[in-house]
């Protein structure tokens, strides 16, 4: 069976909701074995675990593994057992993000610390990443084996960065990045490389896709950065504001702390070391009228055209347009 089956139609994708459409079958097939494969003999791991993963979300870094496999010509059925990992994996790093932020919102949801509480989050975020892998040794693939152990160890590091960093207004524009790649950019190179390893892909190939998620991924982080200062809680679902009540210094924070006028650095650099929103229209004013937002959805940009440039190495066809498609998407989106 070949890793992009069942398209209703041979138009090649142009927006996001005609990518979802082509991974449509395969998404279903991943879904199916995510609540296959999450039960437990433990009622509260089910209650959990059912909890965020019933929460949506755009399901991109699974969808991420099918495109590659598609883009590489893979033919079989692994690749949904490996989209699978990737999204337990990350639905793990969500529940224990949450504990860490103390987050009581997500996708318009109350979040998972905030209804069963932090220890019962943590603890099953523990038990989606022991499943991972006994999700990953079934695949008796071990370059496969090898990429995620050294993909969630650089998530770790990225928490412990991104932690170490929070309440400090000096942080820089290449610590922050440094942070990101590892939290976020990390998973989606991962998840590329995954779907060409699968199909045995040429190493030029397998690099290539790679090198496009980790771009796609820092695209998509920035971009989710600004739209904590651009966006309304009902379209993002979380609160305004977030990342600066959580003092975490994100690039439209060290812009403008950069390029603001004095008063206004004061404000900023007040806020992240303390928290709290009580100068949020304040600090939204000083990061508009500085530049930031621009800055910063260029730099996101720039990531998108290193995530297209990638692409070249990929074998054409349906499924690298839709990945290039998410390369747009990634810096459009409004949520």
């Amino acid at each position: 069976m070949s890793a992009i089956a069942s398209v209703a139609s041979p138009v090649m994708p142009a927006r996001f909701d005609d990518v979802r459409a082509l991974v449509a079958p395969g998404m279903d097939e991943v879904d199916r074995l995510i609540r296959r494969r999450l039960g437990s003999e433990v009622m509260l791991v089910n209650q959990v675990a059912e909890h965020i993963v019933s929460g949506g979300g755009k399901r991109l870094r699974p969808m991420l593994v099918l495109l590659a496999a598609g883009a590489t010509g893979y033919r079989g059925t692994q690749h949904h057992q490996a989209a699978a990992v990737i999204e337990f994996i990350h639905t793990a790093t969500l529940l224990h993000d949450d504990v860490v932020d103390e987050s009581d919102l997500r996708r318009g949801r109350r979040t998972a610390n905030s209804v069963f509480g932090n220890a019962a989050s943590v603890l099953v975020g523990d038990y989606l990443y022991s499943r991972a892998f006994q999700l990953m040794v079934e695949l008796e693939r071990m370059p496969i084996m090898a990429v995620m152990a050294d993909t969630t160890n650089q998530i770790a590091e990225g928490e412990v960065l991104q932690l170490m960093h929070i309440g400090n207004p000096d942080t820089d524009e290449d610590a922050y990045l440094r942070v990101i790649e590892r939290k976020t950019a990390v998973l989606f190179s991962a998840a590329c490389r995954v779907g060409a390893i699968l199909a045995d892909a040429p190493k030029l190939v397998e690099d290539a896709l790679a090198d496009y998620g980790m771009a796609l991924g820092m695209a998509f982080q920035i971009a989710d950065d600004v739209l904590d200062y651009v966006s309304d809680a009902d379209t993002m679902g979380k609160n305004v504001g977030d990342d600066l009540a959580e003092g975490k210094p994100t690039l439209p924070l060290i812009h403008a702390l950069q390029h603001a006028d004095p008063e206004s650095v004061q404000t900023i650099r007040r806020v992240i070391e303390t928290g709290g929103l009580d100068s949020l229209d304040r600090v939204i004013g000083a990061i508009r009228d500085s530049g930031a937002i621009d800055y910063s959805i260029a730099r996101a940009q720039a990531y998108a055209d290193a995530a297209h440039r990638a692409l070249v190495h990929v074998p054409d066809g349906t499924a690298r347009t839709a990945l290039d498609v998410l390369a747009r998407y990634a810096i459009q989106r409004d949520h």
